[in-house]
């Protein structure tokens, strides 16, 4: 059954275009406050799907903006293990409970957004050499991108301490995002994942997160960003308590 046009898509596309342009200023967040959003109106089999298609768009374009700011030394190493480790974990996804899915994808985002450690247990990422590292973040990425949707916070630590500028970090971090979101794409397409019932969704979602990656691109010199991490983990963090709820409620009435 596709999802029909009504408050819920003029929502999502709404929220897309802004966490776009959210994404264009720091890099990252944008991803995951965006599949937060959806999961409240989507099954998580449906919205992690469509949020790929989303994010490849979003990032693409980004990745696009500051093409000449990729370090493809880091990006190559991160694409050797992104298939292998997908095919893993798909059928993961369109197995689980959905309610215990939220449950867990909430966890991660408040433990994303505020304990970003305890996701390496407290290992530095730093000790480990650039190739081999990004090796197994790619694997990482792969493995858990299908699972949890949007693994943006989760990779971040591995590109700290390469003394990148913040057009390379934002440009390579989005290159390796595009890329994983089209392994997963393919994944759950061959998973038998009917996209086309979702055209319209995800077609306005493309649109607006195109706009908000160009508006995100031409207030990246004029907008503070010390004021954004405040506000969006205080978003992140309320729409994360929602899932968790949601999830948890679901469960305790089953």
């Amino acid at each position: 059954m596709g999802f029909e046009v009504g408050v819920e898509s003029l929502v999502l596309w709404g929220v897309s275009a802004l966490t776009a342009a959210v994404s264009a200023v720091l890099g990252l967040a944008g991803g995951i406050m965006l599949l937060a959003v959806m999961l409240l109106f989507l099954e998580p089999a449906v919205a992690i799907p469509v949020h790929a298609v989303a994010q490849l768009a979003s990032n693409a374009s980004r990745s696009l903006v500051h093409r000449r700011a990729v370090r493809r030394d880091l990006l190559l190493p991160y694409l050797i293990l992104l298939l292998p480790a997908g095919m893993l974990s798909v059928p993961l996804t369109q197995r689980a409970d959905p309610d215990l899915l939220r449950l867990a994808i909430g966890i991660f985002v408040l433990i994303a957004t505020w304990r970003r450690e305890w996701l390496l247990f407290g290992f530095d990422p730093g000790r480990i050499p650039t190739f081999p590292r990004f090796t197994l973040v790619g694997g990482l990425a792969g493995f858990f991108g299908p699972v949890v949707g949007a693994t943006g916070p989760f990779i971040a630590p591995f590109f700290l301490g390469l003394g990148l500028s913040r057009f390379e970090l934002i440009g390579t971090t989005a290159a390796c995002q595009a890329t994983g979101h089209l392994v997963k794409l393919a994944l759950f397409g061959s998973g038998g994942f009917d996209f086309a019932a979702h055209a319209v969704l995800y077609g306005g979602m493309i649109a607006a997160v195109v706009i908000g990656t160009s508006l995100g691109t031409k207030l990246l010199h004029r907008i503070p960003e010390k004021h954004f991490p405040a506000i969006y983990k205080t978003a992140l963090s309320l729409v994360a308590a929602r899932l968790v709820g949601s999830g948890a409620l679901a469960l305790v009435g089953d």
